[in-house]
C-alpha cells in the first residue's frame, strides 16, 4: 500500500509543478518575453522537475524495496 501512495505523490508532485510553471508562463507571459528569458524560464522549470521526479523515484524504490524485503520473510 506504501508503494502505491508514493506512487500517487509522485505523479501529483510532477502535476503541481507543471501546474505551477505553465501558469507563471502564461500570467507572466513568458510567451512574449526575449529568448533568453523563455530559455531560463524552461532550463528551471525543467530542473525543478527533474528533481521532483529524482526526488519521488528514490521514495517509490524505497517503498518498493521495504515492500520486496518484508513479503520475503
Amino acid at each position: 500500500m506504501e508503494l502505491r501512495r508514493e506512487v500517487f505523490w509522485l505523479i501529483a508532485a510532477v502535476i503541481a509543478v507543471d501546474a505551477i510553471f505553465a501558469g507563471g508562463y502564461f500570467l507572466g507571459r513568458v510567451g512574449s518575453a526575449s529568448d533568453p528569458l523563455k530559455l531560463a524560464f524552461t532550463a528551471v522549470w525543467t530542473l525543478v522537475t527533474l528533481g521532483v521526479v529524482i526526488r519521488g523515484l528514490s521514495r517509490v524504490r524505497r517503498a518498493r524495496l521495504g515492500s520486496s524485503v518484508t513479503s520475503r520473510s
